[in-house]
C-alpha cells in the first residue's frame, strides 16, 4: 500500500480514540435532542464581541431570537465550561440558570407559550480553547504573519461552536433568518466573517468593530472570525460576487491562483444547481490552518499549491491538477452547508458527497477517464476500520472512511444506475430538493431510490453500516460462470458489470450462488469492472 497522507492518518487516529471512549453525560448533553433543545427553534443570532489578541480572550454577548415550539419554562443553550456566563437577560431582567458541563439550562419566570417569538441576550467572557492542531481539533489559532502582525482564526467543527460563543450547539437547528457577526479587533487589523460586510466603526478605544451579516440559515460551526491585516480582492462570476481576503504578502499570487474558483463554481453550478448562498456572496479567506468549509467565508490555508499542500492524496498524479482545499472546501457549500446532516453521526452526508465533488470537478475540466483514475486512487486510503455512520445523540462521528469510502459509494451507485443522464439529473434534483435543509441518511436513501427507480437500500447499508466491502465470488462450474456475493447486509443485492472475452455483460448476483449461461473455459476470460464498483473479487 502506498504511504498514506498526514490528513488521513490524523483522521484515523482521531476515530480510533473516539471509538475507545465511553459515552458520558457530557456527550449526551452536547449531542442529544432533549426537550430543553427541541422546545425552541432558533430564528436568528446577533453576535457582538471584542477579541483581545494579547490576552487571547473574548467578551461580549449573543442575542438569541427564537420561536417557542412547545410550552416551556426552560431551554438549553451551550457554552464551554471554561467560558464565563456573565448574565442572561430577558425583557430587561436577569434570568436564573444552571450549568452542567458545557450546557447552560436557562429558567424563565413564567411559561413561554408555543408559537411565541422571544429573545434573550447572553453576556459572556473568557479565554477560548487554543487549538493544538487545527482544523483537526477545535479552537482558536493565535499566530503572526511574516510582518509580525497578528493573524487569528478559529475552527470548531466536531468540537462545537460553543467553545467560543453561546449557541444551540446542534446541527439540527440553524438560525432561519441568518445572523449578524460584529467583532471588535485592534485597530489596524480587519475581521472577516461570514456573509456581507455591512460596515465598520472605529470605537475610539484602540479597537475597530467589523460588522457582517448572513442572510441565509447557517451551520453554527460554520460561523467564523478571521483577523489579520488583509488585502481584499474582488471579482465576479456573472452576478455572483467573489471576494478573497489574503495576507498582503500573498495578494499577487492569490489573484492568479484563485482564478480556479471560477472554473469550480461554473462546474458545480452546472451539476448541483446555483450557488446556494448568493445573497451572502462567495469568499475565500486565507487562514493559518489548512482549511474549513465556513459558509460564504471558506477558510483557505493550502499555501497556493495544487494538491493537498503540494501532494496528491490519490497517488495517481491527477490530484496535482487542482488545489484540493479550494475545490473540496467550496464543494461543502452545496454538501454540508446547504444540505446539512441532523446529527454528526451522519457526517458522510457532508464528507462523502464533498469528496465526490472533487471527482466531478476533474470530470468537468479534464474528462471522465482522469476523474475515474483519481477516484480509484483513493481506494488506498480506505481503512474499513469502523462503520461510516457513527453513534447518534452523543456528538460522535463515524469512521474517517466517510471521506474516501463515502465517495466510492457514490461512484459505485453511479455505475449501478448505469445511466449518466439520470445520474446527473438525480444529483441536481438532490441538491435543489434539500437546499438549505437538514436531513438524515434515511432521507438520502429514500430520495435516491425514488429518483433512480431502483431499490438501493441494501447497497447504502452495506457501505455505510458495516466495515466490510462486498466480495464477489466467481468460479467455473461445468464450463459456466458461477457467482455470488459475500456481504454483511442480509439482503444485499447489487448488479455488477463484467467483461467476458472483451464483451461487457451485467449480472445480478445475490448472496445465493447462481450458475449463469455464460460459457467460459478459464477465469482469465472474465474481467470484473472494479474501477466502476468498490468491491473485492475472489476467483476460485
Amino acid at each position: 500500500m502506498k504511504k498514506l497522507h498526514f490528513i488521513f492518518i490524523i483522521l484515523i487516529i482521531f476515530q480510533t480514540v473516539v471509538s475507545q471512549e465511553t459515552t458520558t453525560r457530557k456527550d449526551t448533553l452536547q449531542g442529544g435532542l432533549r426537550t430543553e433543545r427541541t422546545c425552541y427553534d432558533v430564528l436568528r443570532y446577533d453576535l457582538n464581541i471584542k477579541i483581545n489578541i494579547e490576552e487571547k480572550s473574548i467578551v461580549g454577548y449573543n442575542d438569541i431570537s427564537f420561536k417557542v415550539v412547545s410550552n416551556t419554562k426552560k431551554i438549553q443553550v451551550d457554552l464551554f465550561e471554561n467560558m464565563q456566563v456573565d448574565s442572561i437577560v430577558f425583557h430587561s431582567k436577569k434570568l436564573e440558570y444552571k450549568r452542567e458541563f458545557n450546557a447552560v439550562f436557562i429558567d424563565f419566570p413564567t411559561n413561554l407559550n408555543s408559537g411565541n417569538e422571544e429573545k434573550i441576550r447572553f453576556y459572556y467572557s473568557g479565554k477560548p480553547i487554543i487549538a493544538k492542531n487545527a482544523p483537526w481539533d477545535g479552537g482558536f489559532i493565535f499566530t503572526k504573519d511574516k510582518q509580525g502582525k497578528p493573524w487569528v482564526a478559529v475552527a470548531c467543527q466536531g468540537t462545537g461552536a460553543s467553545l467560543w460563543y453561546p449557541v444551540k450547539d446542534s446541527q439540527s437547528d440553524e438560525p432561519d433568518n441568518g445572523e449578524t457577526i460584529k467583532v471588535a479587533v485592534p485597530s489596524g487589523l480587519m475581521n472577516v466573517s461570514n456573509g456581507r460586510l455591512i460596515g465598520s466603526e472605529d470605537l475610539k478605544n484602540g479597537y475597530t468593530r467589523w460588522d457582517w451579516e448572513v442572510k441565509n440559515p447557517i451551520n453554527t460551526y460554520d460561523i467564523t472570525v478571521n483577523i489579520a491585516d488583509f488585502a481584499h480582492i474582488h471579482d465576479n462570476l456573472d452576478d455572483l460576487d467573489l471576494d478573497y481576503y489574503v495576507l498582503k504578502e500573498n495578494e499577487v499570487k492569490a489573484k492568479s491562483h484563485f482564478e480556479e474558483a471560477k472554473l469550480m463554481l461554473t462546474c458545480f453550478q452546472s451539476k448541483f444547481g446555483a450557488y446556494p448562498f448568493k445573497e451572502d456572496g462567495y469568499k475565500l479567506v486565507e487562514t493559518p490552518y489548512l482549511g474549513m468549509e465556513h459558509q460564504s467565508a471558506v477558510a483557505y490555508g493550502n499555501k497556493y499549491k495544487n494538491g493537498y499542500l503540494g501532494s496528491d492524496l490519490s497517488g495517481t498524479g491527477i490530484g496535482l491538477l487542482f488545489d484540493y482545499i479550494t475545490i473540496h472546501e467550496s464543494g461543502h457549500e452545496w454538501f454540508g452547508n446547504s444540505i446539512t446532516s441532523k446529527d454528526i453521526a451522519d457526517m458522510w452526508i457532508h464528507e462523502g458527497f464533498t469528496m465526490y465533488t472533487e471527482v466531478v470537478y476533474l470530470e468537468c475540466q479534464f474528462g471522465a477517464e482522469k476523474a475515474q483514475k483519481y477516484m480509484n486512487g483513493m481506494k488506498q486510503n480506505v481503512q474499513n476500520d469502523e462503520p461510516i455512520i457513527g453513534p447518534f445523540g452523543v456528538n460522535k462521528e463515524g469512521s474517517g472512511d466517510m471521506y474516501y469510502k463515502g465517495a466510492l459509494l457514490l461512484n459505485t451507485l453511479r455505475h449501478v444506475i448505469n445511466n449518466d443522464d439520470l445520474w446527473w439529473k438525480l444529483l441536481l434534483n438532490y441538491s435543489n430538493t434539500f437546499r438549505h435543509k437538514i436531513i438524515d441518511t434515511a432521507t438520502v436513501i429514500n430520495f435516491f431510490n425514488n429518483e433512480s427507480g431502483m431499490d438501493l437500500t441494501s447497497i447504502f447499508n452495506q457501505y455505510l453500516r458495516y466495515i466490510t466491502i462486498p466480495e464477489l465470488f466467481i468460479r467455473i462450474n461445468k464450463n459456466k460462470l458461477e457467482y455470488r456475493w459475500n456481504a454483511s447486509e442480509s439482503n444485499f443485492n447489487m448488479p455488477i458489470d463484467l467483461k467476458v472475452n472483451g464483451k461487457q455483460i451485467r449480472i445480478q448476483p445475490t448472496l445465493k450462488s447462481q450458475i449463469s449461461n455464460i460459457k467460459i473455459k478459464s477465469l482469465e476470460e472474465v474481467e470484473v469492472l472494479t474501477n466502476d464498483f468498490y468491491i473485492n473479487v475472489i476467483k476460485k
